[in-house]
């Protein structure tokens, strides 16, 4: 089971500083983990590169990567978003990164969410052991009752990470984001808590 090794900020709706789980735990980006991500990202471009927008002509610099810490921290605090990186537990190894985006209270109670793994970890389960930690915050942590995560149709490696994790298919959605200067059709999955269906029902 997932846990905060912080524990949570002020109250149960609050994001937790670091989660953990058996084997892995998830925490904002430092400037410190530059030379880690800009390893992981850059041998991973060509890997990563027809799944997500198109990079900029800086977007491996230092100053680039800084300017992505100070907005994660930024979205963090305001409870918009949790831009997280993902690192194996044993050797505190930086494996990729998860953002839990677009968080909404009130009526929704829900949030998106989005990935990324380095090729040379891919393909051995850490994504799919990563999702549940993010899950179980998202829903016991968070409290929140609707996760959404939506991937290109001939993303077969995703589609089946998500599955796999009990997301549904539930629609189609076409020219739904720009990937590499092209806009794409989408699929949209979702995972519903059923054991929280009242909880923050009242919540802004």
């Amino acid at each position: 089971m997932a846990r905060s090794v912080f524990g949570f900020l002020s109250a149960r709706n609050s994001p937790a500083e670091v989660i953990a789980g058996p084997d892995h735990y998830f925490r904002l980006p430092r400037n410190t983990d530059y030379r880690a991500w800009y390893r992981q990202r850059s041998e991973s471009r060509a890997f990563l590169e027809p799944w997500e927008p198109a990079w900029s002509s800086d977007a491996l610099t230092e100053s680039h990567f800084r300017t992505r810490v100070i907005r994660a921290r930024q979205e963090f605090e305001s409870g918009l978003a949790m831009p997280l990186l993902l690192f194996a537990k044993d050797s505190d190894e930086l494996l990729g990164g998860l953002t839990i985006g677009h968080i909404r209270r009130g009526a929704a109670q829900s949030c998106m969410i989005g990935y990324w793994m380095g090729i040379r970890h891919a393909g051995k389960g850490h994504m799919s052991q990563a999702i549940g930690i993010a899950i179980q915050h998202i829903f016991s942590g968070l409290g929140l009752h609707r996760i959404e995560a939506a991937c290109i149709p001939d993303n077969v490696r995703s589609i089946r990470v998500l599955e796999k994790a009990g997301f549904r298919r539930e629609g189609y959605m076409t020219d739904y984001l720009k990937i590499r200067g092209e806009w794409r059709d989408h699929l949209l999955y979702a995972r519903i808590d059923k054991k929280n269906d009242n909880a923050g029902a009242g919540s802004t």
